[in-house]
């Protein structure tokens, strides 16, 4: 039986010492010695398969491959059958980047297909090298297909901005109630300024519009754009339609006209470098290999954006023109944005003219109801002072209409207090006692028949 020299020599010792054999603490200690002996032999032959597993690539290039294979769990066919095909519900843009990134140099997979024969000697990293070493122009395709991904992204970001400046600039031309705006604005201004040098202008830079609303009135309350928005709500409502017409303008306001051209010129050229990429591409009977096929479709999709881009500066041009004003002196972002800031002030002074009629109103209304019930309060007050001065006066001219007045508003039963006879005025056992309404009949005649005698000098 072979052991190792450590082994050996211990065997030797205890032998020589004879009863050393049957120390069991000596066995237990023989034990852990031949256990890590074999332990050491072992990291030995890990590291030398190691050391012989690592043909081609180096230790680092190695482990980030590792890695990136452990984080996306792909088997090595799969992600080579996803880059063929262009597999646009598989691919993603990380896993592109990392392959890029850590992939092998051409030059190092060429190598690694010379190995295909001893494929199962390697380690998993130089393995998957070998697999992916079969895709011709594998480093030109994965950066044709990372353009790809990032292409679509691109052309969501840009087409939104080219149609709605071109929007904005069809919005504007064709604005009705704009034009008529710009009209009334030019025919105060030229009354505001008559008999100065700015007297009959003919017209004025979009920029101005912006600055009506710092044209105040003489005594502080209103602006120029208030009065404009209110004589339109007056005499002409078909203006106020304008900002609902200007739909776009907004929006437009927000394009910078360089960034959209420099976005669709880098566009442009990466397009270009793939197209002479896929010159040099090997023609294939492989059916699994899409990457021309779907590379040229981005080539159509530019195309569209480049048209509809030109489309949009022709119209910008003309709204120049129709403006009179230089499409290339004054920017597509400082034109709709001035139009977009003056929509935004029209409205806002439309809403505080409403504010303040209704704030006008109301202090009406309160003013209203206030002097009403004043009215109020002093004629019962007049009512009062008639019915007192009527009792206080000698003369009783007129008292039946006063009483009969009093009596049909009920002011002469008011205050009505019940009398309590006082005691020995009359005696239980008088007729008058028993029938009080005698007496009153009789005072109320006597009071009838001396305010006769008083109004009609014929009655003695």
């Amino acid at each position: 039986m072979l052991m190792s020299p450590g082994v050996s020599n211990l065997s030797t010792t205890a032998s020589q010492n004879g009863s050393a054999s049957c120390d069991p603490a000596w066995i237990r200690g023989l034990s852990t010695v031949k256990k890590d002996v074999e332990q050491t032999d072992e990291k030995v032959a890990q590291f030398k398969k190691k050391a012989k597993e690592l043909r081609i690539l180096d230790a680092k290039t190695a482990q980030n491959l590792s890695i990136f294979l452990g984080s996306f769990r792909l088997r090595y066919e799969e992600i080579r059958d996803i880059v063929l095909e262009v597999d646009e519900e598989r691919l993603s843009e990380a896993l592109i980047q990392n392959l890029i990134k850590n992939l092998p140099e051409q030059k190092e997979l060429s190598s690694l297909a010379e190995l295909k024969g001893e494929y199962e000697e390697l380690c998993e990293s130089e393995q998957f090298g070998i697999v992916m070493s079969s895709v011709k122009l594998l480093r030109p395709r994965l950066n044709g297909i990372l353009f790809k991904l990032t292409f679509e992204e691109q052309v969501n970001n840009i087409r939104p901005d080219i149609m709605n400046v071109t929007f904005a600039c069809e919005e504007v031309k064709k604005s009705e109630g704009f034009s008529k705006l710009l009209e009334m604005i030019l025919l105060v201004g030229n009354y505001m300024n008559s008999g100065s040098r700015n007297a009959q202008t003919f017209g004025f830079n979009i920029s101005f519009l912006c600055k009506i609303r710092d044209t105040k009135s003489a005594d502080q309350n209103t602006t120029l754009l208030h009065f404009l928005a209110e004589k339109c709500e007056e005499n002409f409502p078909e203006i106020l339609k304008f900002p609902d017409e200007l739909e776009h303008v907004e929006n437009a306001s927000k394009v910078s006209a360089q960034i959209l051209k420099a976005s669709l010129d880098t566009m442009e050229r990466h397009i270009q470098r793939l197209e002479n990429d896929i010159q040099n591409f090997p023609k294939t009977d492989d059916k699994q290999d899409k990457f021309v096929e779907k590379i040229k479709y981005s080539r159509e999709q530019y195309e569209k954006l480049s048209t509809m881009h030109k489309n949009m500066q022709k119209l910008y041009e003309s709204l120049g023109s129709y403006f009179a004003f230089d499409p290339h002196a004054v920017s597509i972002e400082d034109f709709f944005g001035d139009l977009a800031n003056f929509r935004m002030l029209f409205l806002d002074a439309v809403k505080e003219n409403h504010k303040k009629r209704e704030m006008e109103e109301k202090i009406k209304r309160a003013k209203l109801a206030k002097e009403k019930a004043e009215r109020e309060k002093q004629e019962r007050q007049q009512k009062k002072k008639q019915l007192i001065d009527m009792n206080k006066e000698g003369d009783e001219t007129g008292v039946m209409d006063s009483l009969m007045e009093a009596l049909q508003s009920g002011a002469a039963f008011r205050d009505r207090r019940k009398r309590t006879p006082r005691t020995g005025d009359q005696s239980p056992s008088s007729p008058a006692a028993r029938w009080p309404g005698a007496n009153n009949h009789d005072n109320r005649r006597t009071g009838l028949e001396r305010s006769r005698s008083r109004h009609n000098p014929l009655v003695r």
